[in-house]
């Protein structure tokens, strides 16, 4: 027999439910619906960062790899970040390579954040940040970036601060709302960080989906930031491959030894053939005219799913970076954007997310829908033919 002690989780996880991708993930599979839901692509990775993975393999590249990363990949994400962005890191001391964003994330939160402390998050957040905050024994200060261009209000920014704060997590290019933080945006976020002496985890896991009239600048390369910022980034959007969870962190020494020390002790290590691989694609990618292509693709499934969405009735905002679109759907009868969202995979057979999920109270959350253009044209195409129903009487 357990005792009851025993059974109970710790206190920790109180008010933790299911996320909200498995959720919609879980009806989707059950009513056969078509996922532009979750974010993660339905079609193949480029063949180059394959043959990679599988030469690695070949070559019995599988045993542990050093805890902070397979030093050649390493090198490859500095060098990437000097060529993209004018600003050299140290691959020995500076970029670490973990289990994905998701844990890098984690790995930063617990190294800095003691209980007590506060971090600030902009909502509609990923919704790791604030579980993550509230592991670590934090408090998460909301600031809302408010549509359809998703600004914040830099006195409600200013008064998020306080004696308590530590952090600043910042997501540019954002999800879910495809905004793309400007220079004005991050000088201020920067200036208060300097002023409060406060931390920011930057991430820009979309770092290189960016569209036409928006440009990328990381928080670290803004003035008196490089010391304060950790910047989190990973191979998965990028090439296609959300299962391999290479994620990778840049920061100045002394925070990359903190977060190291996390870790070491998460998963100490991550796989041997994928570093290996990531490090091929990086390198050839810069060569090759990969990233442009890339770009041009996402900017064409933007069109195509923006098109579909509008001729269904539903109209979408603008979007800057990532691959998500938010459809609006105040006009609509349903209580609110789960709501619609349940509906639209049971009767409709589309799997959409709702945002209220990204937010501190759902209750105040915009009436909206998120979709993903990390898809073939034909899966967009077969879910234009579902959508058309809904503007049937």
């Amino acid at each position: 027999m357990f005792s009851r002690v025993a059974l109970n989780p710790a206190r920790r996880l109180n008010g933790f439910g299911t996320s909200i991708f498995t959720e919609m993930t879980r009806l989707a599979v059950q009513h056969r619906a078509i996922n532009l839901g979750q974010g993660f692509p339905d079609f193949p990775a480029p063949d180059f960062i394959k043959e990679a993975a599988a030469r690695a393999i070949a070559a019995d590249q599988n045993q542990y790899a050093p805890a902070p990363g397979v030093p050649r990949l390493r090198r490859a994400i500095a060098e990437h970040f000097q060529r993209r962005h004018g600003h050299a890191a140290d691959p020995d001391t500076e970029v670490t390579i973990a289990g994905g964003a998701t844990e890098i994330l984690f790995d930063a939160i617990l190294a800095f954040l003691d209980p007590g402390d506060e971090a600030i998050v902009f909502e509609p957040f990923y919704d790791a940040y604030v579980p993550d905050i509230q592991m670590a024994g934090g408090t998460a200060r909301v600031v809302t970036l408010r549509p359809p261009h998703w600004r914040f209000d830099p006195d409600e920014l200013r008064a998020a601060f306080g004696p308590r704060t530590r952090l600043l997590v910042l997501n540019t290019p954002h999800n879910p709302t495809g905004k793309v933080f400007d220079t004005a945006e991050l000088d201020l976020i920067a200036e208060l960080c300097r002023a409060h002496d406060v931390l920011a985890i930057s991430d820009e896991v979309y770092s290189e989906l960016v569209y036409p009239g928006a440009q990328h600048v990381p928080l670290a390369t803004r003035p008196g930031m490089w010391d304060r910022t950790i910047t989190v980034d990973s191979i998965g959007k990028t090439f296609s491959v959300t299962g391999w969870k290479i994620g990778w962190a840049i920061a100045a020494p002394p925070l990359t030894a903190a977060l190291r020390g996390v870790h070491q002790f998460v998963t100490f290590a991550n796989a041997t053939p994928f570093q290996e691989a990531a490090a091929d694609a990086i390198t050839e990618a810069a060569t090759s005219g990969y990233y442009d292509r890339l770009r041009a693709d996402y900017a064409a499934r933007r069109a195509l799913l923006t098109s579909i969405l509008h001729g269904c009735g539903l109209q979408t905002l603008p979007v800057q970076g990532a691959y998500f679109l938010l459809a609006d759907i105040a006009g609509l009868p349903f209580p609110d954007d789960t709501a619609f969202c349940r509906h639209l995979i049971s009767q409709v057979g589309v799997a959409a997310i709702p945002p209220s999920a990204f937010y501190a109270d759902p209750a105040t959350a915009p009436r909206l829908a998120r979709f993903c253009f990390a898809k073939r044209d034909e899966t967009m195409r077969a879910a234009a033919e579902r959508l058309a129903a809904m503007k049937k009487p």
